[in-house]
């Protein structure tokens, strides 16, 4: 007999390894709702967990096969990790419940066979002390070691910003991501504490709040729609687009940003695009208190034909997301060197496309969730290059009009300006600020 906890998380990392599905998703499914709140956490425990240290359970795992080049089915390999992740980096969880559970994982999952060796494997990491999870590291190869991350990515943070900032993010990336809420309502803020929910405040929004226990989901004023989990990082960028009449988010899906365009905006018409029409469906349902004033379409921002009629144009486009691994952990094992150059291309696109609809005085803002070069100052530099009517407006003289208005915290606004502002653009950084990793541009036309 199998948890139902452990059931589910052995579903989902099946899942997120043999497809492309997210684990942010999977963990917000039905199948996950539907246990006990002690249930909830310890699968969320389990699968990002299990993903973070994912590299470093397959180096302990592999030298105790007998043969560690073999290629293992992948519900063997999964009930082998999920095992030795418990074995090796939690406290709580006895030995003999993390073994037995993995090994009747397996049979359940038709690899019967395979039984034995996966009891005698997670008998062996059972005598080793638990993993180490913090070391002062000198090189890239040492931090990704200790953080579990591929070597060719530390060494590109390393290269960009440095060896403290890319051990800050990895380690960053291997820690229990926050939880962060928006206060659409100031008095749900209150009703959470009321409700035992224990928040504190956000590092640079006077909205933003963390999470420091508690489950807000199951609170009356998420349900009520009176606060919205998010980001900080996310929340910050979007502030830094402005006000407008008429205003386009290009790839808007699923719909945090433009509902922080709608609030900041009331009489504004906004018009919200994205390509993938299942989410479109799901982000207007969500932002159905806005009324009619946000007209959704169906929409690939990189074909897209503009004339200059917007004031306010949001552009945050897809991308590789490594500034978000901490939440989606699955992301290091997915991207390679080449994508880079792959999501420029598309990113060059869609910003070129979404310039054309820019009018004369507008403000356009670029961002991503992206820690690359590549797909940040490169994507900008290329199309201002490209298009002379346009010019980048230096985010930092935005900082302390956000401040002034009280949409920044004083301190929030120093610490952005002091750590956050490189070159005219924003970016925060895992680890260094306690948020995903964003980058944003702010462009004109002259």
């Amino acid at each position: 007999m199998v948890a139902r906890a452990r059931a589910v998380a052995f579903q989902i990392l099946l899942e997120v390894s043999g497809t492309d599905a997210h684990s942010d998703d999977l963990l917000r499914s039905r199948n996950v709702d539907d246990l006990t709140p002690p249930d909830r956490a310890l699968v969320t425990t389990l699968v990002l967990g299990t993903l973070r240290w994912q590299i470093s359970l397959g180096q302990r795992i592999r030298p105790l096969l007998a043969r560690p080049d073999t290629r293992l089915p992948l519900a063997v390999e999964t009930a082998l990790r999920l095992g030795a992740y418990q074995l090796l980096y939690l406290d709580r969880i006895p030995a003999y419940a993390a073994i037995g559970e993995s090994v009747e994982l397996a049979k359940q999952a038709g690899e019967t066979h395979a039984a034995r060796m996966v009891n005698a494997v997670l008998r062996k990491l059972a005598q080793l002390p638990h993993a180490s999870t913090k070391s002062k590291a000198e090189n890239a190869a040492q931090i990704a070691a200790a953080c579990a991350h591929p070597e060719w990515m530390v060494e590109r943070w390393w290269r960009f910003y440095g060896l403290d900032a890319a051990q800050a993010i990895c380690q960053f990336d291997q820690e229990p991501a926050a939880a962060t809420i928006r206060l659409l309502d100031p008095a749900a803020e209150q009703d959470l504490i009321d409700e035992g929910i224990r928040l504190e405040p956000g590092e640079f929004l006077t909205a933003a709040r963390r999470v420091t226990s508690g489950d807000v989901v199951r609170s009356k004023a998420f349900r009520e729609g009176r606060i919205r989990i998010q980001d900080e990082g996310s929340q910050l960028v979007v502030e830094l687009a402005g006000n407008g009449s008429r205003i386009l988010d290009t790839c808007a899906a699923l719909g945090g940003k433009t509902a922080i365009l709608a609030k900041r905006n009331p009489q504004a018409a906004i018009t919200a695009w994205d390509i993938s029409k299942r989410r479109l469906d799901a982000m207007r349902r969500t932002l159905a208190l806005s009324g009619d004033r946000i007209k959704f379409e169906v929409r690939d921002a990189t074909e897209a034909n503009l004339l200059p009629e917007y004031d306010v144009i949001l552009c945050d486009v897809p991308c590789t997301g490594t500034g978000t691994i901490a939440r989606n952990p699955e992301i290091r094992f997915r991207v390679s060197e080449q994508d880079f150059a792959r999501q420029h291309a598309r990113q060059v696109k869609i910003l070129s496309s979404a310039l054309k609809g820019l009018a004369g005085g507008g403000r356009l803002l670029y961002s991503t969730c992206s820690l690359e070069p590549e797909e940040n100052e490169a994507v900008v530099g290329e199309c201002l290059d490209a298009n002379a009517q346009f010019t980048a407006r230096s985010v930092g003289n935005e900082i302390e009009k956000l401040a002034a208005a009280d949409i920044l915290t004083r301190e929030g606004a120093a610490r952005l300006t002091a750590s956050a502002i490189r070159g005219g653009f924003l970016r925060t950084i895992p680890g260094i600020h306690n948020c995903d990793g964003f980058f944003a541009a702010l462009l004109t036309r002259n």
